[in-house]
Parts: C-alpha cells; sequence; structure tokens
C-alpha cells in the first residue's frame, strides 16, 4: 500500500509499504477514504519531537472498515468510521473516567505516571513516534485501529467525508479548551493561534454562547480567515506586550475570561528568544503560555492545547498565584466527547470544513507538509486522498 512514511527531520515521503494485518481479536482494518495533516505532525517533522526510525504518520483518518477481529461485534466490512486519535483500550481506570490519553493498556512500552520527558509518557496515538506506542498512522490507504469496540463510530452516510473528518482531533481538541472552562454564556475568549485548532476553537466558543472572541496570530492571512467565517476579533501578534495590551483595552483592562493557548512549544520566535532557549538548554520556546497568562483576568482560565514535551524552568508560577489563575492542559479526550460532537455536526450547529485549504493526492504529502510548514500558498489545512 502507499503510505507517508517519516524518515528524519524535514522527509516525508509517499512510500510502498506492506499492508497491515489483524494482530488481535479487537483491531479492525480500516480501508482510508480521507486524512490529514496536523500541527502535531509537524513537531515531528521539525524534529522538535524526536523518532529514530521510519514511522507511518497521521492521526487525523476516517474511512471504510475492510476486515475485523473476532472479538468486533459492532462493526463489520463495509461500515464507514470516523477514528478518535488516541488509543484506548476503554477498560482501564483511565478510560472508564473519561481520560482515554491516560489509557494504561495502549502504550506498553514507554507508559508511566510520572510524565517524564522519553519515558512515562500516556496512552498511545496513531503514527505519533515511539514514545506513544509505536503504532502506524492513517496518512496511508489502510490503517490498524485497535481496541476497535471502543474508538471508531459510524459516519451516517449523508454527511461527506470532509464533513466530519476533524472529529478525529482537532475540533474535539479546540471544544475541550473552551469546555474545560464551564462557560456559562456571555465572556471573553482569547484563542492565541488562528491555525486548525484555534478556528475550531473560535467556532467552540460560538457554541458556548460567548459575547466575544479574539483570536490571534502572526500571519494576517489566517486571521482573516477565521474573522471570515466566524466574525470574530483578531489581533495581529507584533509583540507578547502589544498582544496583551489590546487584550485588555478590549475587556475594560480586565483581560480575556479564558485564554486559549492553541500554538505549542513552537511558536515563531526571534534570535533573541532563540539565545534564551540556548542558555535554559530548553527546546522551543513558552511566549505564548506567558501571554496568555497575562491576557488572562484575575480568577480566569487558561487552557493549553499546543504540545509542550519538556519542562521549562522560567514558569510563572508567582503570576498564576497571584492572579488566582485556574490551569488545565493536555490532550483531547476524544472518546468522551465524540458524539456528542456528531450531532451538532449532523445538526447543522458547527461547519468544520471550511478551514480546508488544499486538498491533495497521498502522492504529493511531501507538499502537503512543506506547504503546512513554511505556511506557503495561505495554507491552514491539508486534506489528502490516499487514492488518488
Amino acid at each position: 500500500m502507499k503510505a507517508a512514511v517519516f524518515h528524519s527531520p524535514g522527509k516525508i515521503t509517499c512510500d510502498t509499504v506492506d499492508d497491515p494485518k489483524i494482530e488481535d481479536q479487537n483491531d479492525i482494518i480500516l480501508r482510508v477514504t480521507s486524512t490529514a495533516i496536523c500541527g502535531s505532525d509537524l513537531h515531528m517533522y521539525s524534529g522538535g519531537i524526536p523518532q529514530p526510525r521510519p514511522m507511518v504518520m497521521g492521526h487525523e483518518f476516517m474511512g471504510i472498515v475492510e476486515e475485523v477481529g473476532k472479538n468486533i461485534h459492532h462493526l463489520q466490512a463495509g461500515d464507514r468510521v470516523v477514528v478518535p486519535f488516541p488509543i484506548a483500550c476503554g477498560g482501564c481506570f483511565f478510560c472508564e473516567n473519561d481520560l482515554p490519553s491516560g489509557c494504561e493498556n495502549s502504550n506498553v512500552e514507554n507508559y508511566g505516571p510520572e510524565g517524564g520527558l522519553a519515558t512515562e509518557k500516556g496512552g498511545g496515538m496513531f503514527g505519533y513516534t515511539d514514545l506513544y506506542g509505536g503504532y502506524s498512522g492513517g496518512q496511508a490507504q489502510y490503517v490498524r485501529v485497535p481496541y476497535a469496540n471502543f474508538g471508531p463510530r459510524k459516519v451516517a452516510d449523508s454527511l461527506t467525508d470532509e464533513q466530519v473528518l476533524f472529529l478525529t482531533d482537532i475540533f474535539p481538541t479546540g471544544y475541550t479548551g473552551v469546555m474545560w472552562a464551564d462557560l456559562k454564556g456571555g465572556e471573553t475568549v482569547a484563542i492565541f493561534g488562528a491555525g486548525p485548532v484555534g478556528s475550531m476553537a473560535a467556532k467552540s466558543a460560538i457554541l458556548h454562547n460567548a459575547k466575544k472572541v479574539i483570536v490571534i496570530d502572526t500571519l494576517q492571512y489566517r486571521l482573516d480567515q477565521i474573522k471570515n467565517l466566524t466574525g470574530c476579533d483578531t489581533i495581529l501578534w507584533d509583540s507578547d506586550k502589544q498582544t496583551v495590551e489590546e487584550i485588555r483595552r478590549m475587556t475594560n483592562g480586565r483581560g480575556a475570561d479564558l485564554c486559549i493557548e492553541a500554538v505549542g512549544f513552537e511558536p515563531e520566535r526571534n534570535l533573541v528568544d532563540k539565545a534564551k532557549a540556548l542558555v535554559n538548554f530548553e527546546k522551543g520556546s513558552i511566549k505564548v503560555l506567558d501571554a496568555c497568562m497575562s491576557g488572562v483576568r484575575r480568577g480566569g482560565f487558561v487552557s493549553v492545547l499546543g504540545v509542550y514535551p519538556m519542562n521549562y524552568d522560567n514558569f510563572r508560577v508567582g503570576q498564576l498565584f497571584d492572579k488566582g489563575i485556574t490551569l488545565k492542559a493536555g490532550q483531547s479526550p476524544v472518546h468522551a466527547i465524540i458524539d456528542k460532537l456528531m450531532k451538532y455536526v449532523e445538526n447543522g450547529q458547527v461547519k468544520l470544513d471550511d478551514i480546508i485549504t488544499h486538498r491533495l493526492s497521498l502522492n504529493d504529502v511531501a507538499k502537503g507538509y512543506e506547504l503546512f510548514d513554511k505556511k506557503e500558498d495561505g495554507c491552514v489545512k491539508v486534506v489528502l486522498d490516499p487514492w488518488k
């Protein structure tokens, strides 16, 4: 079969690899009909998250069931399904408590309670390094889906692939950042990052009846797109100070009720930022998280959706304490909310596919990663067809 294979930082190519097989009777084999490149994939592409061996990429995918293990009873060949990005067993303590990203059984080699840099990680994920189980991903013509009694959700024939594809990751992730804050309606939500997750967070804030949604980014074209889609306010990032001052100006000097960090540890940085990271022996930067901590009001909420794989010594714990900020971070509990989010799509309450800017063949995956990474040609979201 054809698959997008990571070889080294900056090198992901469409290769011919062996077809996946049933390895456990709780598996299914899925014929992938649509898949996408996620911002998290770029952390592997950049080398920010290391991967020593070749790996089939991708954790945003859906398709048609090709084969089922003997223990699978609710699915059969021919069913069309969308698959959550965390791999979760459905029966451990964390799965039973709506925390599938903490699954105790899907990442046997590197699982643990510590949450360390290179070991003691959470549950498995598709196509996202050996640290998270070493599973082949779905940027391919076929993929093995473990624990298939718990993860895949059937999709109505009335819905196109593109209408539901982002239920795999970015819509649940954006929604989670808003859900955590338990909005009552009428709040101001500031979202740092106008990429796919930031766009979904803006849509989710609107679903939660936020009074004002402010989206911040370094690229005007991304701000223009999300403003056109949602009617939100926007701020073009020039500096953290300028951005925070603008948020306060728009909120009577207080700051936003909720700030959502949808960028992660590899924001755009100048030479000074990069030098600081070298001196501190740190990879990347928490500058966007710092801006969230300053931009949120006293007693407000900060949701961290961007990836942070390591520790940072200059974390603002004093500011956290003085302002009484509630901070929450982590992977979205997709399995716990996907059915609710599917209803939003089915009822026409939210549109997901309007953020797609590029549709490419899987053969052109190298081009897709380059466009997405360099933010060229107005790129916001790339969807790949494995069969063109």
